[in-house]
């Protein structure tokens, strides 16, 4: 059976762990081989581990399996000059770009007019202005290609609602499909076709630690896994699916379909992957 994203190159950003891996590795079964940045450092204004080096290399070896071929380094969204290095020195080891996945970004919480200056900055510095700069770096090269291509953001549920506590994180999501939808536009011609994935809780170590568990749960001192699977949990209830949250895998085979010719004519889409959470708010 033919893959659907067979000899074609896809760049990822927040590769090293979590939703970018599953990205990564979904696209690389498709036949896509993988360009791929992360950061690989802490940020003391989240209050989980992101990813580090290790992880990169494993997510390396994940895609090799597949078959396909990786390219990742470690380097700072924020930077472009960090990003546009990597993904011209990954076209020019696998020829071409066809998919971008703007995925890389990171979760604080806390009351919108109580945020440090610092959180506030690091927020939108990595989760919008990271999203963009990635943009500027990538899509020059699926434009040479003369093909058209597919970019796909990362936002959230939160870039369609707006939460509380959560002022600067919302503040980016919606940036984020304000920014799809722009470049929807103006790509378009080109046949570049933009949209986002708009999760909501999923299955990776942004939402699987102590800290963010406390947020859902304040009641209980230590909030543990098993407490957020349990049917009144309000990870649960919050979905008109009862389950707590997707799994990244989820996430990925949608990145998949809106990355492959089977999307061909949808762009400016804000997509949900959220086990109906936006259909109980």
């Amino acid at each position: 059976m033919t893959r659907l994203l067979e000899r074609r190159v896809a760049f990822v950003s927040g590769v090293a762990r979590g939703q970018g891996r599953s990205h990564a590795v979904r696209l690389a079964e498709e036949g896509a081989d993988i360009i791929g940045v992360d950061v690989c450092a802490n940020d003391d204004t989240v209050h989980y581990d992101l990813a580090t080096e290790d992880d990169l290399a494993e997510t390396a070896d994940l895609v090799a399996a597949t078959g396909r071929r990786a390219f990742l380094r470690k380097a700072d969204v924020r930077e472009f000059d960090q990003v546009d290095a990597v993904v011209r020195q990954g076209v020019a080891e696998f020829g071409r770009l066809d998919v971008v996945v703007v995925n890389a970004g990171i979760f604080s919480a806390g009351p919108g007019i109580e945020l440090s200056e610092r959180t506030w900055r690091t927020m939108v510095d990595v989760n919008l202005t990271g999203a963009w700069i990635t943009a500027r770096a990538c899509v020059p090269h699926i434009r040479a290609g003369g093909s058209g291509g597919s970019v796909v953001f990362t936002s959230s549920v939160c870039g369609l609602i707006t939460p509380s506590g959560l002022a600067h994180y919302n503040a980016t999501k919606f940036g984020v499909v304000g920014l799809m939808r722009t470049l929807a536009a103006e790509l378009g011609p080109e046949f570049i076709r933009v949209n986002s994935v708009n999760p909501g809780n999923v299955d990776t170590p942004m939402i699987d630690n102590d800290g963010t568990r406390r947020l859902f749960m304040p009641g209980l001192e230590h909030p543990t896994r098993a407490d957020a699977r349990k049917p009144d949990s309000p990870y649960v209830v919050g979905n008109a699916i009862p389950v707590p949250w997707v799994e990244a895998v989820d996430v990925s085979n949608a990145v998949v379909f809106l990355a492959s010719d089977r999307a061909r004519y949808i762009s400016g889409v804000a997509l949900p992957v959220d086990a109906g959470y936006l259909a109980k708010q």
